[in-house]
């Protein structure tokens, strides 16, 4: 059997959670099939699950495409890369600010669910990180979705791209889109990691039918702007 690693190195521990993990069996995407880890305290965690195709080269400045399939089984055991941006430039708070694993090859997602359901489908949270749309990553410590998801809910969190990657806007760019605006792709990204929540999140005991996106300062922006965007329409049913 081929194995894939979908984060760049192996940890033992996450957050505050148990220091002890078991491997998941195999879960089944539309794109391949994954495997996370269980905890001791029964909840199971899949990070840096890739939801759309690495945004660089000819993709950079352009509308997330779908992801590659593969067929070797991906262990998602860490996660993957910040998204390229600007040193945090304040003390404090710097703790959660440091990301030393950037990339513009950033557009991953993680889940925590609950390992044992009674069998019936849970609700989904999807969190979307602040920090102005210029910083911020999916897997910051103040964020990790263990606790919540202990409540019986399926815990998203996602990457999406951040600064002049995310939101410039030029003429240029303009022309070569066949739309013939620019501009916005962070919030795109996050369509489409909506778009992979519905495709996707019943394989994790999630029920596609009752999403709710929540964030913080500009994640919080950006669920406003996806209340709004005919484009998330039917993607989600509740937001905070």
């Amino acid at each position: 059997m081929l194995l894939a690693g979908c984060g760049q190195k192996e940890e033992k521990k996450e957050g505050k959670g148990p220091a002890e993990y078991a491997p998941m069996e195999l879960i089944q995407l539309d794109s391949g099939p994954v495997q996370g880890v269980v905890g001791g305290d029964g909840i199971a965690v899949f990070k840096g699950i890739p939801y759309a195709a690495p945004p660089v080269g000819e993709l950079r400045w352009k509308e997330p495409q779908e992801v590659e399939p593969w067929e070797e089984v991906r262990q998602c055991f860490t996660e993957g890369p910040a998204c390229t941006q600007v040193p945090w430039p304040y003390e404090f708070a710097k703790e959660f600010y440091n990301f030393p694993n950037q990339s513009e090859d950033c557009l991953y997602l993680n889940v925590w669910t609950p390992a044992k359901s009674a069998g019936e489908k849970l609700p989904v949270m999807v969190w979307i990180h602040g920090g102005a749309f210029v910083l911020g990553a999916s897997h910051q410590t103040l964020f990790e979705g263990r606790n919540l998801a202990a409540k019986g809910v399926v815990v998203v969190t996602i990457n999406y791209r951040l600064g002049p990657f995310g939101y410039m806007a030029h003429p240029l760019l303009s022309e070569e889109s066949p739309h013939k605006v620019s501009g916005n792709y962070g919030l795109l990204d996050q369509i489409q990691a909506l778009k992979w929540v519905q495709k996707n999140i019943a394989a994790f005991g999630g029920d596609p039918g009752n999403v709710t996106i929540f964030g913080q300062s500009a994640g919080g922006e950006s669920v406003c702007y996806l209340m709004a965007s005919p484009l998330a329409k039917g993607l989600f049913h509740r937001a905070i």
